[in-house]
């Protein structure tokens, strides 16, 4: 069968293998000839709701599961799923429903009902994963509707789901993720993951709307693997899942390998099934990745990637965290650069072409990268200034050294002190290392002098001290004195979105 969207996946593997166990949640398990049929129900019933191609459908759970079958069902009947973040506050989720519009929403009854304010069952029909009324949860809704496949194809170009931006800057974006940008994460990094095919057994803990807890499992399903997946991230069940499924592999945010490296349970799980876990989605400590490549049994990759490119654009690969032992230098890169992506380091402002090393704005170019911003024509053109499927200007800002991509820091982000950039994450990665630091954000300031100022924004560890004057003196023992922090607040709690990156605005707002 042709592969053009992502219904396709489950449609070809519901007929090579339609009793494979395919994807596993705490208190129920479908095979693929399950998923299919169950996605058939559903768009069948979405199209009886007055769903038609182009048309938006959202999901505000916790389930992957839902998530994944309305994804799919809605790719059945040529709609556009929408994964939202439910940690986000009513009148945030509000302004995300009124800007995709959804005809059905999809949601945990928990949620639902302290969204009573929005009225959402004026503005669309609203199904529930759980609830006391049968008539409107998922599953029996969708088991009175038709089994047969609607049929509806889509060209590979078209938007298979729009997932909100991190909105570290300001309002989220929604980001328009193609069939094809999906299916091709899924060709081209196949092989640079190491993926067995249909003996892979993904664990999966990312939240629903996060681009690779839903990217990843699509990939997993695509090869003929299992999907196993948590609502929630606990390192106790993270290791005992392991040990109960063989999982193979499993993707992390920092702050989860810290943990379960640091549990209780860690020493006595087996891990023997575990090959590979890769990390991303936010910085990470030389200090912490050297202990997990020390302590871990398993092949550790780093992915740098971004909704934007549907996921992966650079992998740094076992060999290069081993060679980082000794070369702590590799182990700041992000990784190499897809074979499939064209990267290049430019001046944000000039758009001149940067030198070896020199560090720019990254600009990438692929068959992943997605087709704009939906209904946000303005952005969509500063995103691609030349128009797509030309360069996509990141907005992070890094340099290309030795064939290894390095991300320095959002350009938004970089602070000019009497004509000097400084990117924070270099002062922060500093800072982090003394021992009295648990967390740390550093932000520019006004000042007359010089433009802009760096302060650091500090969050101590229990039981410790530690003065502004002591922290200034401990970075300039290490870098130039241009990028060390000329003041220092105290806080009780660096403030950051569910991915785990920090959200600067709060930070500009509050110290700036």
């Amino acid at each position: 069968m042709q592969t053009d969207s992502i219904a396709d996946i489950i449609r070809t593997q519901a007929q090579q293998a339609p009793v494979r166990r395919a994807f596993v949640e705490p208190d129920r398990e479908w095979t693929f000839g399950q998923l299919d049929d169950e996605t058939n129900r559903i768009a069948n019933g979405l199209i009886a709701a007055g769903v038609g191609e182009g048309d938006t459908v959202a999901c505000l759970t916790r389930s992957l599961g839902a998530c994944l079958l309305l994804s799919v069902a809605a790719a059945k009947c040529g709609a556009i799923s929408v994964p939202l973040n439910w940690r986000l506050k009513p009148g945030e989720i509000d302004y995300a429903i009124r800007l995709v519009d959804p005809k059905v929403l999809v949601s945990d009854a928990g949620v639902a009902e302290g969204l009573a304010e929005l009225s959402l069952g004026s503005r669309m029909t609203v199904l529930l994963v759980d609830g006391p009324d049968l008539a409107t949860q998922l599953g029996p809704w969708a088991a009175h509707q038709r089994g047969e496949d609607p049929g509806v194809r889509m060209p590979s170009n078209s938007v298979a789901f729009c997932m909100f931006s991190s909105g570290t800057t300001g309002r989220p974006k929604a980001v328009s993720v193609t069939h094809e940008g999906v299916l091709a994460h899924i060709r081209h990094w196949t092989g640079p993951f190491g993926f067995k095919g249909s003996d892979t057994v993904h664990l999966n803990v990312l939240p629903t709307f996060h681009v690779s807890g839903l990217v990843n499992a699509l990939w997993v399903l695509g090869l003929g693997g299992t999907v196993v997946t948590r609502a929630a991230f606990d390192p106790t069940d993270f290791l005992a899942s392991i040990a109960r499924y063989s999982v193979t592999d499993t993707f992390m945010v920092p702050t989860m390998l810290g943990a379960i490296v640091a549990s209780p349970a860690f020493a006595s799980t087996d891990l023997r099934s575990l090959q590979c876990i890769a990390y991303g989605c936010s910085p990470i400590s030389l200090d912490l990745l050297t202990r997990c490549v020390r302590a871990l049994p398993c092949a550790l990759r780093h992915v740098y990637g971004m909704t934007e490119s549907s996921g992966c654009i650079a992998l740094l690969q076992p060999d290069d965290h081993r060679r980082g032992l000794e070369n702590p230098q590799i182990l700041k890169a992000a990784g190499h650069p897809g074979a499939h992506f064209e990267v290049r380091i430019g001046d944000p402002r000039s758009g001149v072409i940067c030198g070896d090393e020199a560090v720019g704005e990254i600009w990438v170019r692929s068959c992943q990268n997605f087709d704009g911003y939906y209904k946000d024509p303005e952005a969509t053109q500063q995103a691609f200034p030349e128009g797509r499927p030309g360069w996509y200007r990141t907005g992070d800002a890094g340099y290309l050294a030795d064939g290894l991509l390095y991300v320095s820091d959002r350009i938004k982000d970089m602070i000019i002190t009497g004509g000097e950039n400084v990117y924070p994450v270099e002062v922060e990665q500093v800072l982090v290392t003394h021992p009295a630091v648990r967390d740390v954000a550093v932000i520019g300031i006004r000042d007359e002098t010089w433009g802009e100022s760096v302060r650091a924004c500090v969050a101590l560890r229990g039981g410790t001290t530690a003065s502004e004057s002591e922290l200034i003196a401990f970075t300039r023992e290490r870098i130039a004195h241009y990028k060390c922090p000329k003041s220092v607040v105290f806080v009780e709690e660096i403030p950051r979105n569910p991915s785990g990156k920090i959200l600067k605005t709060v930070l500009r707002e509050k110290y700036a």
